[in-house]
């Protein structure tokens, strides 16, 4: 069986980020409690290469990579500031161009950062429904962290490391899911292949 591809998403498009910062912090909790390393895919560094294309068939290989990179994950680690009430134009454009069956089934940390607590109804109200539009598996507890939670861009709320230990503590339960998930997609590869 191939190992689990655990991919984070950083929806903001400047840098330094808090978003990545916190994406950062849920991958870092993955590798250490559960030994399984992940792709960190920041947009301030690589929407230009996926707004080069309006459409997936328009993809350079540069963007290509990224969607499939995306698509072909096994857990997803998502998360975007939060701007005019939503995630960010650049997290929708990368979803956009995902396929929509891709996601089926995959385990998904749902993250936001934001200047209010009432800005955290975003990852309620606009990331869990467009992951159900996907069939993905968006785990129950969300990480929503403000401004005043960082020093110097990184999580300095206890706070906010609870709710990552209880989002990677759920994943944890859901992983054998997600293993069976990544065995059979590869043995139908395989066989396609063959």
């Amino acid at each position: 069986m191939h190992k689990l591809r655990i991919v984070g998403i950083s929806g903001n498009v400047k840098a330094p980020s808090r978003t990545s910062a916190l994406v950062a912090s849920v991958l870092r909790r993955i590798e250490s409690e559960l030994g399984l390393p992940g792709r960190h895919i920041d947009l301030a560094v690589s929407a230009p290469a996926l707004f080069r294309a309006l459409r997936a068939d328009q993809l350079d290989e540069e963007g290509a990579e990224i969607v499939r990179t995306v698509e072909s994950a096994d857990v997803l680690i998502v998360g975007s500031p939060v701007y005019r009430a939503s995630y960010s134009g650049a997290f929708k454009h990368l979803f956009d161009l995902v396929h929509y069956e891709a996601l089926i089934g995959k385990p998904v940390i749902l993250a936001a950062t934001g200047g209010t607590p009432l800005h955290g109804l975003m990852i309620d109200h606009q990331l869990r429904p467009l992951f159900s539009f996907f069939k993905a598996l968006p785990l129950p507890t969300s990480v929503y962290a403000l401004e005043s939670e960082f020093d110097s861009y990184a999580v300095a709320s206890s706070d906010i490391q609870k709710r990552i230990r209880a989002a990677v503590r759920e994943l944890e339960l859901i992983l054998p899911h997600a293993k069976t998930l990544a065995l059979s997609r590869a043995e139908e590869q395989s066989r396609l292949t063959a």
